[in-house]
């Protein structure tokens, strides 16, 4: 994600936060992320600078009028019209984020050297709502060369305690 696709993102959830369309705007956005995911020539299409952004919102309302909230059609155009559309996925980040945070829902990437028991998934849940205050959704992976331990990302935070980060402090103790 960059600064732009940020700032992108909060001008659009302001938006829909007056209108209460929070929900739907992101539904809208993840759709259209979807459609251009699976049509990657249309995306081209409405980056191309040689096509008048007049043409391409209308191309636009021509596709997605009525499945999606007028917002997120306006900032589709606006994201076209600046040269940006090829930023939707990362504005589409930013604004779940945003949107995750105003009903206090985080998402934990945990990566641990083997797979948890349904009995630790729900101690790490229970600890991690503890520490950040919100409902918290565990996101699962295995990954064999931590040797042991877990590696938590939540909320712009890294929570290491795998056996291969411990063990890389150890080294930096022993070589000064």
């Amino acid at each position: 994600m960059t600064e732009q696709s940020k700032e992108y993102a909060e001008a659009l959830f302001a938006l829909a936060a007056e209108t209460g369309e929070q929900e739907a705007c992101l539904t809208g956005l993840t759709l259209v992320a979807d459609l251009l995911a699976d049509n990657p020539d249309y995306r081209e299409l409405l980056a191309n600078p040689a096509i008048p952004a007049a043409e391409r919102y209308a191309l636009l309302e021509q596709a997605l009028a009525g499945a999606v909230p007028e917002s997120v059609l306006s900032f589709l155009g606006l994201l076209c019209a600046h040269g940006r559309i090829r930023m939707l996925d990362d504005c589409l980040e930013d604004y779940r984020a945003l949107y995750r945070a105003s009903i206090s829902l985080s998402t934990a990437y945990v990566t641990s050297a083997v797979a948890l028991t349904d009995g630790q998934r729900d101690r790490l849940q229970n600890k991690l709502e503890a520490l950040t205050g919100h409902t918290v959704v565990l996101e699962c992976a295995v990954d064999e060369t931590l040797l042991g331990g877990m590696t938590v990302h939540i909320d712009g935070k890294v929570l290491d305690g795998s056996l291969r980060h411990r063990l890389q402090e150890v080294k930096e103790v022993i070589e000064q």
